[in-house]
Formats: structure tokens, C-alpha cells, sequence
């Protein structure tokens, strides 16, 4: 069974009062249960696929995790049997070094809409960063930004498949694509990107840029920073939040990436308009 898209009969109606039957193809979603050291951290609803990746990303965004050695193995357990087949939506991280009451202060259950559900107080979300501040002489021409939308979108296969699916990109400098990611949810697709880079031995992630297919939310922006990525840009608006955290923490954040024009948030220095 393929999880990743699934096929479903649907009915297509006209205006001209015409109806069509047809098989579309839908974007899979599931729970993901994470569990580290055995104990549940975390449920998200995501897109099946890269999963380790996924778990990885989280483990980063939520700072128990900064390095690729701290993370021993990860591993799919026990999940759920359908069709007489393991869902395998259950994976356990082993994390050393990690206190026993560390995991159990912080289980949340969180949607494909949104990363931070599970969080009680805004100051528990603004988590500082392992990492410091960007290079300050790392600046990219304006024509290498503008082209991160069109880049990003001719690399989402499932998009094309679905149409139901967000993108992240992460960039170098030069705007050559080093991952892409796809997800029903946009902080799962940034994680996805993120636990990649964390499993390649990349953190932090500086001078690159990561574009996302949607707006900027206040939890990507701190994912970023999380990651030590200077420059985040999104084809949609961002929240006030999320610019006032970018602006507090140094990121370079752009929205309304489209074609020949992108508006600039926070710290445009690092963003050469000639």
C-alpha cells in the first residue's frame, strides 16, 4: 500500500451541470507518534516518508538535540496493523545524555497545521538557540532570492501528483537546491529539511536560505533559528509574530516571494537589491 498518496473515486462537477467520475490522487496523512528513550513525546499528523528524517528535524526544533552524535539510532517500533500490514507510525529516537524528566515536561500533540500546539506560555516557545549569529558579511543578490520560488516548486513531485501538499527548500548561496522536502503539514516539511541536515553532519546551517511553499509562521521562524538559517523566505505573508521574532534573533525573513518582486521583513542588509 502506498502511503505517501493514495487514490480515491471522486466526482467532478461543471458548471454546465456535466458530473465526471474519476480516481484522484490525495496526499497520505497519518499520526506519527515520537517516542525518545521509550517514553511518547510527541504525535503529529504528517505525510509518511522520510520519517527519520521528520523525528530527527522535531528533536532540533524542540532543543534536545544539536549535534548528530547525540542522537544514537532511531527506530521504527510497533504501530498499528491495517490490512494486515505495520503502519509504522511509531518511532523511538534514543537520545544520550538526555535527563529522565526531560520528555515527560514536554509531550504535546500537535496537527498538520500547526508545530506548537502543546505549548502553554509564548515564553516556552522563544527557546534560544545553540548556535550564534549568522556570518555578518554573508549577503546574497536579490535575483538569487527571487528565484527560490520557481526553483522549489519545479522540485515538488507530490505537489504535482496531489496538489495538497507544502514545500521546504533549503539553498546555498549560490541558489542551487541541497533539499527539498514535502509535507500535508508546513512545519513537518521544514523539520523534514532540518533533520536531514542534522543527519548529514550540516548544523548549523549557515549561509543557506530556506524557502517554503506557504506563509512564514511564527514556529517555522524559530525552527530556523533553531537550525542557525539566516535567511527565510515564503511565498505568502508572515505573522507579526514571526517577523518580531526574526527581527530579535537576526533572521533575515522575506515574504511574498513572486516572480519579480519580494518584500523584506527583518535585516534586508543581507540582501543585495543591485
Amino acid at each position: 500500500m502506498n502511503r505517501v498518496t493514495q487514490r480515491r473515486p471522486a466526482s467532478v462537477i461543471r458548471a454546465d451541470g456535466s458530473v465526471t467520475r474519476r480516481r484522484e490522487t490525495l496526499a497520505g496523512e497519518e499520526p506519527l507518534e515520537i517516542r525518545v528513550n521509550g517514553k511518547p513525546l510527541a504525535v503529529t499528523m504528517r505525510t509518511p516518508g522520510d520519517d527519520f528524517d521528520l523525528v530527527a528535524g522535531n528533536l532540533v526544533s524542540e532543543g534536545f538535540v544539536t549535534l548528530p552524535e547525540l542522537l544514537a539510532n532511531m527506530r521504527y517500533c510497533g504501530g498499528a496493523i491495517v490490512d494486515g500490514t505495520n503502519t509504522y507510525n511509531v518511532i523511538d529516537a534514543a537520545i544520550l545524555g538526555l535527563a529522565p524528566d526531560a520528555i515527560s515536561e514536554r509531550r504535546v500533540v500537535t496537527t498538520s497545521a500547526c508545530g506548537v500546539c502543546g505549548t502553554t506560555s509564548i515564553d516556552e516557545v522563544r527557546r534560544q538557540s545553540h548556535f550564534p549569529p549568522a556570518d555578518e558579511d554573508f549577503r546574497i543578490p536579490a535575483a538569487t532570492l527571487l528565484a527560490l520560488p520557481d526553483r522549489l516548486r519545479e522540485s515538488q513531485d507530490l505537489f504535482e501528483r496531489t496538489g495538497g501538499l507544502h514545500a521546504a527548500g533549503l539553498f546555498d548561496e549560490q541558489g542551487e537546491l541541497l533539499c527539498i522536502r514535502e509535507d500535508v503539514g508546513r512545519h513537518n516539511a521544514v523539520d523534514k529539511v532540518i533533520g536531514w541536515a542534522l543527519r548529514e553532519g550540516r548544523l548549523p546551517l549557515r549561509r543557506t536560505i530556506l524557502q517554503v511553499s506557504g506563509r512564514a509562521s511564527f514556529e517555522l521562524v524559530q525552527k530556523s533559528h533553531l537550525a542557525g538559517i539566516p535567511i527565510m523566505s515564503a511565498v505568502s505573508a508572515p505573522s507579526s509574530l514571526a517577523a518580531d521574532l526574526a527581527e530579535e534573533v537576526g533572521i533575515t525573513l522575506a515574504g511574498f516571494s513572486r516572480g519579480d518582486r519580494v518584500t523584506i521583513y527583518t535585516h534586508p542588509e543581507r540582501i543585495d537589491a543591485g
